[in-house]
């Protein structure tokens, strides 16, 4: 019995301390509290303002609050665009340096095949040193180097059977051919406009075909020059170079020209690939 009373005595204390504790820290707490509403009066009234005043100073506080971590966000935001920016700006300067290098290649290779064109037309002007102008003529255009044979160098008239002379003039131009593998040739037969009814040719146009393939025949078969650069076609009396109501006009649109063009294959396929 005792020692039931005792126990009893002992949880009662214990609940009482319990309580006391509690008590002691709300009181605590709440005098904090007071302290700082105390505090925040006794500066309003310190500065004159009321309690509304200190209020509205307070939200604007926490107003300065909120747009100092908007500005924070906004300055990260411009931190990164001006990160991002300097990236787009190297990238930008490293192909406006692989252009400038594309540019120069090609301002360079533009250069390589006007000394070859240059250099073509020299040669060919040498070999056919001998010939007058009314039988042929040596021209640069375009990049290209024509020579027009007229067609009583190389042809009777309404035939298309190279003469010797004409055969005398493809070998020295063949032996300027013959050293230019990277040239392509066009061989183009003209006439005047003179209608031609033959047994052998049916008109104007088959007659500068078939001029055109002798000459490449005696090229490529009696002067050896490679088939795979040489090329024949008829231009009729649809390209002249003169009028056709004089015999003079006439006389020159007779003839027969090879067009020596350099080969641009690797010019074409850098620009293509600039292109890209």
């Amino acid at each position: 019995m005792k020692k039931q009373t005792i126990l009893m005595l002992g949880a009662a204390s214990l609940l009482l301390s319990s309580c006391v504790v509690s008590k002691k820290k709300f009181e605590i707490a709440e005098a904090g509290r007071l302290a700082a509403l105390y505090s925040r009066d006794s500066l309003a009234d310190l500065l004159g303002m009321t309690r509304n005043d200190y209020a509205i100073l307070d939200e604007l506080r926490n107003g300065l609050q909120n747009d100092t971590a908007l500005l924070r966000n906004s300055i990260r935001n411009y931190q990164n665009l001006v990160s991002t920016g300097r990236n787009e700006n190297q990238k930008l300067n490293a192909n406006l340096q692989d252009r400038e290098k594309t540019i120069a290649e090609l301002q360079r290779m533009i250069a390589e095949q006007k000394a070859k064109v240059k250099n073509l037309l020299g040669s060919v002007k040498d070999a056919l040193l001998g010939f007058s102008s009314d039988e042929l003529t040596v021209r640069e255009q375009d990049g290209k180097v024509y020579v027009a044979m007229s067609d009583k160098l190389l042809f009777e008239s309404g035939k298309a059977i190279v003469n010797e002379q004409g055969r005398e003039a493809l070998g020295k131009l063949a032996e300027v051919l013959n050293k230019q593998t990277d040239i392509d040739v066009y061989i183009e037969g003209h006439t005047d406009n003179v209608p031609i009814k033959t047994a052998v040719f049916q008109d104007n146009w088959d007659l500068s075909v078939i001029r055109a393939t002798s000459v490449v025949r005696i090229l490529t078969q009696t002067y050896g020059v490679n088939p795979l650069q040489i090329q024949p076609c008829g231009r009729g009396e649809f390209k002249p170079v003169d009028v056709n109501t004089t015999p003079e006009g006439k006389a020159r649109n007779r003839r027969t020209e090879i067009i020596m063009a350099p080969r641009l294959d690797k010019l074409f396929k850098m620009l293509e690939e600039s292109k890209q």
